[in-house]
């Protein structure tokens, strides 16, 4: 499959593709086999958090893993989360990642510049989509403060935060970002909220966020690209619905599917127990709250 085809088809057809993110190695046998078998198509990423701040290892070893039990016409592999400067506000070394993930065959690649000034974000992105497009394949970029990581930002309510619409992606920035950076979709800062990665924080259930559907919308009409959602654990599922009808083609899940597998191995400390709990909250999510079952027939 071809991920810039895939995410184009689900935009055009008012669909998503859903992305799973894979902190712990374990958890992506069983997320394939969910998406299998509710005969849908996802992306299986990894984030370099998930290395560096979880137990992935590499994203070599988990482009390892996904040869195993990948399945053509139903996944596709994505390097989530390659920050420029990283949730510990330390400058990153990007570009060789990028080139990495190319070598072991990931299907498409995501920068975050999002801490970055307009142009500096445009120049890093426009760094990273000339290699990826070298090696035909799209770039996904970040535009404005999606919510989250950082715990000082639990300082302000999230109620004043979506009513504020503080960090949310401005349309004529995003204008100038798309027709500049090169980039082939763009996740957005919407209302959104990333999932915590303070030793604090791993197990708490995430605050129930909302969208600005109106916003996603103004979005897609200026653009014409294909928007991204990150950190679509915890959003209350109506406007996910409405979300996806507005323009949002990908959405990224990870802590829906990590504090199961973490709760299960504190439990028994069994890997295949835990493998058991990722499969089935995963084909939950897929079937109930996505409603991707089935979608394999339009976008595989």
């Amino acid at each position: 499959m071809d991920a810039k085809l895939v995410v184009r088809k689900a935009l055009e057809n008012g669909l998503v593709v859903p992305a799973f993110n894979i902190p712990h190695p374990p958890m992506l046998k069983p997320i394939v086999q969910a998406v299998v078998d509710e005969d849908s198509v996802a992306m299986i990423q990894v984030a370099r958090l998930e290395w560096e701040k979880f137990e992935s290892v590499s994203l070599e070893h988990i482009a390892g893993e996904y040869g195993k039990y990948a399945v053509e016409g139903h996944t596709l592999l994505h390097l989530d989360h390659v920050p420029v400067i990283d949730e510990d506000h330390l400058e990153v070394d990007y570009l060789p990642l990028i080139q990495r993930a190319i070598a072991a065959g990931y299907q498409s690649v995501m920068v975050d510049g999002s801490r970055l000034d307009l142009a500096g974000n445009i120049a890093a992105t426009r760094a990273v989509a000339d290699i990826a497009h070298a090696a035909g394949i799209p770039v996904e970029a970040e535009l404005g403060a999606v919510m989250g990581h950082e715990t000082s930002q639990q300082s302000i309510p999230y109620e004043e935060i979506f009513a504020r619409k503080l960090g949310f992606t401005e349309v004529d920035d995003a204008v100038r970002f798309a027709k500049e950076s090169g980039c082939d979709w763009l996740s957005v800062a919407v209302g959104s909220v990333h999932g915590a990665i303070a030793d604090n924080l791993l197990d708490k259930k995430k605050p129930a966020a909302k969208l600005d559907v109106e916003r996603i919308a103004q979005l897609r009409e200026a653009l014409d690209m294909p928007l991204v959602l990150h950190g679509g654990s915890g959003i209350e599922h109506d406007y996910i619905t409405r979300g996806i009808a507005a323009g949002i083609a990908k959405i990224n899940v990870g802590t829906e599917l990590r504090q199961p597998y973490e709760r299960a191995m504190r439990e028994k400390n069994d890997v295949e127990y835990a493998r058991e709990a990722v499969y089935t909250r995963c084909r939950e999510l897929i079937r109930n709250f996505l409603h991707t079952a089935g979608d394999a027939g339009t976008l595989g």
